[in-house]
């Protein structure tokens, strides 16, 4: 496509090419962008979202269990209101 545009501009000079060529880039894109996807948005199933379960429970969340679990946990519910600092360390000298 670039190289069709490229050919078909009729001025000589690279840099005025170079602009004509943008700024036809830059129409086309303004032209799909404010016209045609508008058009065709509506067609396209972005918001048709359905999420289907096959819980036999018919979707109920289960209670939490009180058992404890030997699986490592995601991590805490509730995040600490201060976090432990670390004490500076003496800086450690490697032998040469």
């Amino acid at each position: 496509m670039y190289g069709w545009i490229w050919r078909h501009i009729p001025f000589k000079q690279w840099q005025l090419k170079s602009l004509v060529s943008a700024v036809l880039i830059g129409a086309f894109a303004a032209l799909l962008w404010y016209k045609v996807f508008p058009a065709v948005e509506p067609a396209l199933p972005f918001d048709d979202v359905q999420v289907e379960t096959t819980d036999p429970a018919g979707g109920q969340p289960e209670p939490p269990s009180t058992a404890p679990s030997s699986a490592p946990s995601a991590g805490p519910s509730k995040l600490p209101s201060k976090l432990p600092t670390k004490t500076p360390s003496a800086p450690q000298v490697l032998p040469s």
